[in-house]
């Protein structure tokens, strides 16, 4: 008799009692395979791409990427888009290394189309959304230490999915059958010897603070329970998990190639903000003056370092929990849930606010001004209103500002399935998922409040009245905003800025301006659909040796999202916030037929051991807009030989508007860039900026904005149409057996697939501001002309002046290239087994059009509209050797191509070649098996290219350099430790 463990009671006992309270039992979406050989039974599994089952043994028609479990332990990740960021077919978006403008979420994009265009599965089954501003999920809402593997399947995948899977699908498959307990602790962290001689140079000569020469810093600590038992009869599991993640803060500080703004301008040079502590003013006709002391004196073009206060690496809190379980009570009926829990804290740190070059009449009477001020105004007498000036003033009194984000998020499926009969089955399901969104914008400065505390007089009032009966007024003849003396703001101090030294606390409290906002995202989906074999039926082709397998379902899915942040962000007064930021709450409803079908066309016969054709169609109704879209995919498969098999197919897919880019109202906001019609001497001619509103008078005289920010107006529309693509693949696997070459191939799998995916009525925010310029100014197209509307003085920077920018069904993408993979398994004889893995992925073609008549080629380009780095060729290379000393070591050589500066050639990024290494020991220790596991990614520590140039290319980009595209804090250690029992 098998006598249990206590500690194995305790956790059954635990488990079946979590799965009564959530739903009774749950389910493992593949039988337990031991006991499928043990009886005989013919093992078939759901591969991402399609709802019908397969032989566990064939390669699909459908190109998957499968990303193994070892790879995973290899790395030792504790941020699952790390990971998946490093693979070829995947352009990195929102990481961990963005600060300014940071979602406090992870997301993934396949093809570099974008993560909206993405879907992402959690054993088959959509994820919630992410966040208000990312709709796309999170995937720090994923355990890493609970993923069995990653299949990824790019373009072809919205009929089986549903919409945003235009660029492919990427579904995680968790370990749900799992027996005993599992304890596991990692901690990690990065060194770097910063030796970076260039931009030290320019630190010393700046008088920035140069960073250590070897740092190790950017700690990270997790600990993960996992826990799974089997019911007593066998038919049921349930399994657990319990994880924490705490990562430390990061700063621009702690690397020198970060610790300052760099410019290419003139040389590789510090530069940064023009907004700058001592404070920047101008009266608009092109000449700057700052304060030292009590006098305001020429700028010198000294600007502020806004780098070191920034996160290079946000710092994290990260609880999650949940389980994933099944029962089979009969063949006719076995449930299962999965229920995910998460809760993650990011807080993103970014330089002071300030005043950001607020428009302010300055009065005469100012009591801060000195004589020297009071004359450089332009002023004669102490009644008089100075013109107009532009104020910009950094607040360095007050320290940086802190965006502090917090995601709360809940999933949890219920469904049921079994056989209806020997041919067919049902499965139907009820997947829920809620979000809870907060952020505490900590430290930005209020505009109204900053404009009232520069209106500042002497205060006349001898006496003040208390309690009815004057009392002498302790303010006499002293500085006070204006607004205190009329009443409309008697908690206004005055904020001297004319003075060095002269901002007080007083000051700083009153203009200081927490901001807060919250969202509630649901997501609902109902799933049933029915399969079966129609063998049975006499439907089957007298060439084929099994009939045809089909799929028909239905589909429900309701989304909602209720975003509501408070005044400060919707009155657009946040100085450091560029603009206002609209609530928005809208509600989109679809509902889905599906249906596939496996045809066997041929089997068995010479040349063709088989040939056969897979099928899928998908229509869907949404409520808004009110359109019904059809989705479609043909595949087809040929095995002329048992090791080779010849696979492609075509698609077409859709993907309707999603709640942002519908309901979100227009706003006012800022975008980064330059206006090419400013300054004194324009990149474009009279006759050119005259298309945009330049008059002849203003040509030459247009204000250049010294924070290189202007004015557009962004939003969303209800009137937008859902966006279509067509993708076609093609492609060869090749897996030799003992009677290929002698068998000398046998462990070999080589796939090579091309693959193009084509993408009309793209929803986009506007079709780019400095292009929507250029191309005004050299088509004088009205439609494109009529988004400019420019200020008194032709500036797109100051007041009301702006680009149109909301979203449009106008842009185009095409993207073609190949993936190439392979696996070597062999043995090395008393030596152990090595096992060789390669994915690379060329791409041919990256081409957008914003407009119709306009092809910007972005393959291999980096920055101008291009934007984000797309390298031409980037791979995995990895060497898994597993000794007879139950160790096994593992290298890897990550390589990501070059890129060159989109429409010029002054900027070029080499080849970067990474190589990683780790070992892990199994030893039977404390009753049950333990593993150490210790390695290094970028063991030579490169640094990431850094330029100037790459401050002004992209969303993207922090520190002088693209987070997650190269790795960019230098090199990552691990050191951890699983207990099992």
């Amino acid at each position: 008799m098998l006598t249990k463990k206590p500690l194995t009671c305790a956790v059954q006992r635990a488990l079946y009692g979590a799965a009564a309270v959530t739903a009774a039992a749950s389910v493992a979406p593949i039988a337990a395979q031991a006991q499928d050989e043990a009886e005989g039974v013919l093992e078939e599994i759901v591969v991402t791409g399609s709802r019908i089952a397969t032989d566990a043994n064939l390669v699909t028609a459908s190109p998957v990427t499968t990303v193994r479990p070892e790879e995973i332990n290899s790395r030792g990740i504790t941020r699952v888009e790390d990971l998946l960021n490093d693979l070829p077919q995947i352009t990195p978006e929102l990481t961990s290394g963005e600060a300014n403008g940071a979602t406090g979420t992870a997301t993934l994009d396949l093809r570099g189309l974008g993560s909206d265009r993405t879907l992402v599965l959690t054993n088959g089954h959509r994820m919630g959304f992410g966040d208000p501003f990312a709709l796309a999920p999170d995937v720090n809402q994923v355990p890493a230490h609970l993923i069995e593997r990653v299949e990824l399947l790019t373009g072809g995948a919205a009929a089986v999915y549903g919409a945003d899977a235009v660029a492919g699908v990427v579904n995680f498959i968790m370990k749900d059958d799992f027996e005993g307990v599992q304890l596991d602790y990692q901690f990690s962290g990065y060194s770097h010897n910063n030796d970076n001689s260039a931009v030290r140079e320019q630190l010393a000569a700046s008088g920035f603070e140069v960073p250590d020469d070897d740092v190790r810093d950017g700690y990270q600590r997790q600990f993960n329970v996992l826990m799974g038992v089997n019911s007593a009869d066998g038919k049921g599991n349930v399994t657990g998990y319990l994880g924490y993640r705490e990562i430390d803060a990061l700063t621009h500080s702690q690397r020198d190639y970060s610790a300052c703004a760099l410019s290419s301008s003139n040389g590789e040079t510090c530069a940064g903000s023009a907004t700058i502590p001592t404070g920047l003013i101008t009266p608009f006709d092109g000449t700057y003056f700052t304060v030292a002391g009590d006098q305001f004196v020429p700028w010198d073009y000294t600007y502020y370092n806004y780098g070191p206060l920034n996160h290079f690496q946000r710092p994290d809190e990260r609880w999650t929990g949940g389980l994933f379980g099944h029962y089979e009570f009969a063949d006719e009926l076995e449930v299962y849930t999965e229920v995910q829990f998460m809760d993650d804290r990011s807080l993103a740190q970014i330089a002071p606010s300030g005043a950001f070059f607020i428009t302010s009449s300055i009065p005469c009477e100012n009591p801060f001004l000195s004589q020297q001020q009071f004359d450089t105004l332009g002023c004669t007498s102490v009644n008089d209103v100075a013109a107009p000036w532009y104020i910009g003033r950094r607040n360095v009194e007050g320290g940086p500002r802190f965006d502090d984000l917090r995601h709360t998020s809940f999933r949890m499926l219920l469904g049921a399935r079994g056989d209806i009969n020997d041919q067919w089955s049902y499965d139907v399901f009820m997947n829920s998922s809620r979000m809870r969104f907060s952020q505490v914008y900590q430290n930005d400065l209020s505009i109204t409040r900053i404009t009232r505390a520069l209106d500042v007089v002497t205060d006349p009032r001898a006496t003040i009245p208390v309690g009815g009966e004057p009392q002498p007024n302790p303010t006499f003849g002293q500085p006070i905003c204006r607004t205190v003396l009329s009443g409309a703001d008697p908690s206004c101090v005055p904020w001297n800025v004319f003075q060095t030294g002269g901002v007080t606390q007083a000051a700083l409290n009153y203009l200081t301006l927490p901001l807060f906002s919250k969202a509630d995202m649901e997501q609902d989906q109902f799933v049933a659909y029915v399969q079966g074999d129609l063998t049975d039926y006499g439907i089957q082709l007298p060439s084929a040796e099994t009939g045809v397998r089909v799929i028909a379902g239905v589909e429900y899915r309701d989304e909602l999202m209720d975003f509501n942040p408070d005044q400060g962000f919707t009155s657009g007064d946040g100085a450091g916030q560029g603009g206002a930021t609209s609530a928005v709450t809208g509600a989109i409803l679809v509902k889905e037929f599906f249906t596939e079908a496996r045809v066997p066309i041929v089997q068995g016969a010479p040349f063709a051991e088989e040939i056969a054709l897979d099928l899928r169609y998908r229509r869907s109704s949404y409520d808004i807009p009110d359109e019904d879209t059809n989705t479609w995919n043909i595949g087809g498969e040929w095995r002329p030989v048992d090791s080779l098999m010849i696979r492609g197919g075509i698609s077409k897919a859709v993907r309707a508007p999603n709640i942002r880019e519908l309901f979100e109202p227009s706003t006012f906001g800022l975008w980064a860039g330059t206006d090419p019609c400013a300054g004194a001497t324009p990149e474009l001619s009279q006759a050119e900026c005259a298309n945009t509103g330049v008059t002849a008078a203003q040509y030459g005289n247009v204000p250049l904005s010294p924070a290189g920010q202007y004015n557009a107006i962004f939003g969303g529309s209800l009137d937008l149409e859902p966006e279509e693509s067509d993708s076609f693949t093609i492609g060869a696997v090749f897996t030799p057996g003992q009677d290929v070459f002698g068998g000398v191939l046998e462990g070999l799998t080589l796939s090579v697939d091309y693959w193009s995916i084509e993408l009309e009525k793209a929803i986009a925010a506007g079709i780019g501001e400095e292009f929507t310029i250029n191309q005004c100014a050299t088509t004088a197209n009205p439609q494109v002309c009529g988004l400019i509307s420019r200020g008194p003085n032709g500036n797109l920077w100051v007041g009301s002046a702006n680009i149109v920018s909301q979203n449009l069904n106008i842009g185009f993408f095409e993207t073609a290239g190949w993936d190439i993979t392979g696996t070597y398994t062999f043995d090395i004889g008393e030596w152990g087994t090595l096992d060789l893995s390669l994915r690379g992925t060329l791409v041919d073609k990256f081409d957008q059009a914003p407009v119709p008549e306009v092809v910007q080629e972005c393959a291999g380009k980096i920055g101008g509209d291009c934007e984000r780095p797309r390298p031409e060729w980037k791979h995995i290379f990895n060497a898994s050797w597993m000794t007879p000393w139950d160790v096994q070591l593992v290298g890897a050589w990550r390589y990501v191509g070059e890129v060159d500066q989109f429409e010029g050639d002054d900027f070029k990024v080499d080849p970067e070649n990474y190589f990683d290494l780790s070992a892990n020991y199994a030893v039977d220790w404390f009753g049950g098996q333990t593993v150490l596991n210790a390695g290094i990614s970028n063991v030579f520590d490169n640094a990431p290219p850094v330029n100037g140039f790459i401050n002004n290319i992209s969303t993207y980009s922090n520190g002088n350099t693209i987070p997650g595209t190269w790795d960019h804090l230098g090199r990552y250690f691990f050191l951890g430790v699983t207990q099992n029992f």
